[in-house]
């Protein structure tokens, strides 16, 4: 039995898309990779959610047999509403990811997690054996931690713990990050809180520094995952 009216068939995407038409063109290449059979990581954000619109084209069109392993509660719902499969890491294991990031450095170091799913995001990337990281060229730094602060995604209760623990890392500034169109902080995908921190240094063994803190659920360093990045031309 189907629900009536729903409210997954009116969902619309809910914020402006910058560059979205050098998005596009990046999403059709993504869109261009899936092969029948494929089990795809579906990053969240925007990029990711251009790229979902042209794979479900090329699914219904083509009549393919993929799923999908999606990183965000919104994400999923727009998989529901585009006729996407879906399973999960109980199931199966993605034959490729894709998402957006925040900043690379020139190693293809990233910052990601203004969309509070870093801890899924990583946990795919991790699982997954190629990964495309679709960015334009204002992502690109030299050095990491210098447009967007470093993300850390922390136990409630475990947050001035964590605040102290974070200063002793080098960290010079930690907001924590408020959310729009509620009341109060931002909630991630795991029911936690998000800690905004600039550094000192974003030194090499930084991401495993912060994740042995207790209380950290995960940051939004990615370092040394190696993945394949796909410039967006600018418009």
């Amino acid at each position: 039995m189907n629900w009536k009216n729903s409210l997954i068939s009116r969902l619309e995407w809910s914020g402006e898309i910058i560059n979205i038409n050098g998005k596009q063109k990046v999403a059709w290449e993504i869109a261009a990779k899936v092969k029948d059979g494929d089990i795809l990581g579906v990053g969240s954000g925007s990029t990711s959610y251009l790229a979902l619109v042209a794979i479900a084209e090329r699914i219904k069109s083509e009549k393919l047999s993929v799923k999908a392993i999606t990183t965000s509660i919104e994400i999923s719902m727009f998989c529901s509403k585009f006729g996407v499969q879906q399973t999960s890491l109980f199931e199966h294991r993605p034959d490729w990811l894709f998402d957006g990031a925040d900043e690379v450095d020139p190693d293809n170091n990233l910052i990601k997690g203004r969309g509070g799913a870093m801890f899924k995001e990583k946990l795919l990337m991790s699982s997954s054996p190629v990964n495309y990281i679709i960015v334009d060229e204002s992502k690109m730094v030299q050095k990491l931690n210098t447009r967007f602060p470093v993300p850390v995604e922390v136990y409630p209760q475990a947050l001035l713990h964590v605040e102290k623990e974070l200063k002793q890392l080098g960290a010079n500034s930690i907001v924590l990050r408020p959310a729009k169109g509620k009341d109060g902080s931002i909630i991630t995908e795991n029911n936690n809180l998000v800690l905004d921190c600039n550094f000192d240094e974003v030194y090499t063994g930084l991401e495993k520094d912060i994740k042995t803190i207790t209380g950290v659920i995960e940051s939004g360093l990615f370092i040394g995952y190696k993945p394949e990045i796909l410039m967006a031309a600018n418009n």
